[in-house]
């Protein structure tokens, strides 16, 4: 069979699986006329965060899970794909399983040590603040870490998420049958724990968030999509706005928006990780970060329900088999 016959069949299973499994549509894929990239460097292997840095416009910081290194950061070219420094953090233990990166307004950089594979047996997690570097070189840079429990126990969590306004911290939680979002106290203390308040479910297995850079919109991704969120303010659970319209991806693990706003990037882990853009819709135009007048991603369905992976939950698997087949053959294509 040839290739273009094998690309046929295998969307054609794709998007059958979508409506066995009763999506509404399938996730739109990257729009071609923007750039997305390949992570180059082969030490980042497990791609779990992504935030857009503020102080170098184009350059995008990620890290792994558990990194043999130490406790790494890599800012990567938006353009190449290439590593163009490794920043080492120091004033912090061991890292246990760091699943989110954002950067704040304040100019540092915050990252999430939050994972628990182990379903929430952790008594605890952390998170690191170090200052976004001015200069893009390997160096090492000191960070401050913070201790967080969670008012309702411990729990496993990939998604952390800085509001670009307020400064103030929020977690969304990872759970199968549907999460919940948390809101980090207004002053974050280095001498006592740090306890994170429920703010309401999301009914999304989230694996990864970001802020529009406005402060308007919050979105939350899974593996198999992801939900657009109208930020209401402090100490209140966000409305509900629609599905994003995330690509197709093996195991996609991250999201960011880009400075202006215009764009959610959406990453996944493995070897040559490949980050694919999604034009936000109601934002086109871009150069003003303050700009998103609509939803804050391609919505593709109504603000109600439950949450999007919770209706594909019976056909995760199936469908994740057809999803991982297809972006395999995407890779080839290309290269032929």
């Amino acid at each position: 069979m040839s290739a273009k016959a094998v690309a046929t069949v295998t969307a054609a299973a794709a998007v059958g699986c979508l409506v066995l499994f009763g999506a509404a549509a399938a996730p739109a894929l990257a729009d071609e006329s923007q750039d997305g990239f390949t992570i180059k460097d082969p030490r980042i292997i497990e791609s779990s965060g992504l935030a857009a840095s503020r102080a170098h416009p184009g350059v995008y910081w990620t890290h792994n899970d558990q990194d043999k290194g130490g406790a790494l950061l890599y800012a990567v070219d938006g353009k190449t794909g290439e590593t163009v420094a490794t920043i080492t953090m120091t004033g912090v233990g061991t890292p246990r399983d760091v699943e989110a990166v954002s950067v704040g307004s304040d100019g540092n950089l915050y990252v999430g040590d939050i994972g628990d594979n182990l379903g929430g047996t952790w008594s605890h997690v952390w998170i690191y603040k170090l200052p976004e570097p001015k200069k893009l070189r390997d160096q090492t840079v000191r960070a401050t870490q913070y201790t967080v429990k969670y008012e309702d126990g411990a729990r496993d969590a990939e998604a952390l998420m800085v509001h670009p306004k307020t400064g103030r911290i929020y977690i969304a939680d990872k759970k199968e049958e549907g999460g919940a979002l948390y809101e980090g106290p207004a002053q974050m203390s280095t001498s006592g724990v740090n306890v994170f308040k429920r703010l309401g479910r999301t009914g999304l297995w989230t694996t990864d968030g970001a802020f529009s850079p406005d402060g308007k919109q919050l979105a939350l991704r899974g593996y198999l999509g992801g939900v657009s969120y109208a930020w209401k303010g402090e100490g209140k659970m966000p409305e509900r706005e629609g599905r994003l319209s995330v690509p197709l991806q093996g195991q996609g693990e991250s999201v960011t928006y880009t400075l202006d706003g215009t764009t959610l990037m959406y990453g996944t882990e493995g070897e040559q990780g490949e980050v694919e853009p999604v034009e936000v819709e109601g934002a086109a135009g871009g150069g003003n970060s303050g700009s998103s007048g609509g939803s804050s991603g391609s919505g593709v369905g109504s603000g109600g329900g439950s949450g999007l992976d919770g209706d594909f939950k019976v056909g995760a698997l199936a469908l994740a088999v057809v999803l991982a087949a297809f972006v395999g053959l995407k890779r080839v294509l290309r290269r032929r």
